[in-house]
């Protein structure tokens, strides 16, 4: 495999430009990676190439870089309409699609085809052995999952599955060492580590406002101040997607228990299209220049 750190010349491939996907782009373009970006809708691309714009200029402002800096990371990016349309043996293709596994399953496969010599599933709980069935060799073939903010949080999960070779764990945390991130490898368990924990807390919390116990904003300032974590649970739950949550939820619920079921007042928001900061309301409300706003 090639020396990550020497990354100038490498390229990679983001498939879907959800938040995820857009802030995994926005790391590696500014690490200085060649990167395409995959996204079928229109819309969903020009809002991807203006919000890796408005975060750019964000970090010119706070004096992160240049403004030819930036402008040089941004043109490292390029657009495509479908993961067919990759080229062929990239470094690296990161799969960050919604968690639907028929859908993970296609993407994946299309992304084989294109020979890339290291793909990761940026899921957040779906099994990699299960979808390692979608890839052509599966040795080459692991999690990544990035955090939300992916500019801001630090850590990737590497997930490694039962087929996985070490060379491609290896490769997986260069990667993330030269994007500036620590990685942490797992084995690939239902939830993983931080899916499992992190979920587990934010769930509690959302049954403590279904049950009256505090307000959103009363759970959230007791956890950031009592423990001194950066984000509360319900307002990274609304960062994260409500949907989201609720996806693990009922994947974790299938597989570790009735603890991890999805309270009703997540299935009911969910239902009623409150998906937290991307529809502009969830337990706190996004005003569209809050949602649309990004800072590295």
């Amino acid at each position: 495999m090639h020396d990550v750190t020497q990354h100038g010349a490498q390229r990679i491939g983001v498939v879907g430009a959800g938040t995820m996907g857009v802030g995994i782009v926005y790391v590696f373009a500014m690490a200085g990676f060649d990167v395409f970006l995959v996204e079928p809708n229109a819309v969903g691309t020009k809002r991807a190439l203006a919000t890796l714009r408005d975060a750019a200029t964000g970090a010119v402002s706070r004096g992160k870089m240049t403004a030819a800096e930036a402008e040089a990371n941004l043109a490292r990016v390029a657009t495509l309409d479908s993961a067919d349309a990759l080229p062929k043996a990239l470094d690296l293709v990161i799969e960050t699609v919604p968690e639907k596994r028929a859908l993970k399953e296609k993407v994946l496969g299309q992304i084989a085809a294109r020979t890339p010599k290291l793909i990761a599933s940026n899921t957040s709980a779906m099994s990699i052995d299960e979808l390692a069935g979608a890839v052509r060799d599966p040795a080459t073939f692991l999690g990544m999952h990035f955090f939300n903010p992916v500019w801001s949080l630090k850590l990737v999960e590497v997930i490694r599955g039962a087929q996985t070779d070490e060379a491609s764990v290896a490769q997986a945390c260069a990667f993330a060492e030269a994007i500036g991130k620590s990685s942490a490898v797992v084995a690939d368990s239902p939830g993983f580590a931080t899916s499992r924990l992190d979920l587990a807390q934010a769930l509690e919390a959302i049954r403590m406002v279904e049950d009256g116990v505090a307000s959103a904003a009363d759970i959230d300032r007791a956890i950031t101040t009592a423990y001194r974590h950066p984000v509360g649970p319900l307002r990274l739950s609304d960062m994260v997607g409500l949907d989201v949550r609720l996806d693990i939820a009922r994947q974790l619920a299938g597989t570790l228990g009735a603890h991890f079921e999805p309270p009703q007042l997540l299935q009911d928001m969910v239902a009623r299209g409150e998906l937290g900061q991307k529809s502009g309301k969830g337990f706190y409300d996004w005003p569209l220049s809050e949602t649309n706003s990004k800072t590295k």
